[in-house]
């Protein structure tokens, strides 16, 4: 692990992990994770590329400043990571916030983007209500209030069934929370939307997306792969948090599109 400061002044903090002059692959995990969500991708992966797992600021080991976040505020950390680190270009990977996140950066630092991955996410992600309603409910009663429902949304039925430590896990992150670095996060997302600019991208897309996902369904996933030039889509059977109900097809198609030529 690593802690660097922010533009702000914030203190975050990233795990770095395989060769250092590997290509770089940037990970931007969910809202209610950390970079730990990334487990089987760095385990398979950093061997060969340099993985640099963000702590979005609010979460794991990075700090949680009072107040609404911005997604310029949460991109531009992930740029201020890649500085630190004296990397120019890097792929980008991100999965639900993380993957607004990415977006954010293919269409304003099209020039550190190199191939994108965009994982159960979309141009514009739930309504500015709810997620206004969701902050509130956990700045008011703590992270335990939507604990049930997240999980409940991260994994389908089957997962909770069959791998009840995995999800036992993903709780026990999710309360360690700071419900103010949520509600911040939630802030940006309220205000988030997309929608025309995706066009713009230009990196070669991959959309990876779940046919049971409820918080962004396959049919976001369709039209946010159909929006953007050249995107392909990846369809998973799984809910939310495909990279790890899913880890070896998520991390296979990862890989493919990393490794094709330019």
């Amino acid at each position: 692990m690593i802690d660097f400061t922010a533009d702000d002044g914030a203190r975050l903090a990233a795990g770095v992990y395989g060769p250092k002059d590997a290509p770089a692959l940037l990970l931007l995990h969910s809202l209610g994770c950390d970079h730990r969500m990334w487990a089987p991708q760095i385990e398979a992966l950093s061997a060969s590329l340099r993985v640099i797992a963000l702590d979005t600021r609010g979460h794991g080991g990075s700090a949680a400043p009072h107040g609404d976040y911005s997604l310029d505020l949460l991109a531009g950390d992930a740029l201020a990571l890649l500085d630190v680190l004296g990397v120019a270009r890097a792929h980008v990977c991100g999965l639900s916030l993380g993957g607004v996140m990415a977006q954010y950066l293919a269409i304003h630092a099209p020039g550190r983007v190199d191939r994108l991955v965009l994982a159960n996410t979309a141009s514009r992600v739930g309504s500015a209500d709810a997620w206004r309603d969701r902050a509130a409910a956990v700045l008011s009663g703590g992270m335990q209030v939507v604990a049930d429902a997240t999980m409940a949304r991260f994994f389908s039925p089957a997962l909770h069934a069959e791998q009840p430590a995995t999800v036992a896990q993903f709780r026990a992150g999710l309360l360690s929370i700071d419900p103010q670095g949520y509600a911040g996060c939630c802030a940006a997302l309220r205000d988030a939307d997309q929608t025309g600019d995706v066009p713009r991208i230009a990196a070669p897309t991959l959309v990876i997306g779940g046919d049971t996902d409820p918080s962004t369904p396959p049919e976001q996933a369709r039209a946010l792969a159909a929006a953007i030039p050249g995107a392909r889509l990846c369809l998973l059977d799984c809910a939310h948090l495909s990279n790890i109900e899913r880890a070896e097809a998520f991390t296979a198609a990862l890989r493919a599109h990393l490794s094709e030529p330019a």
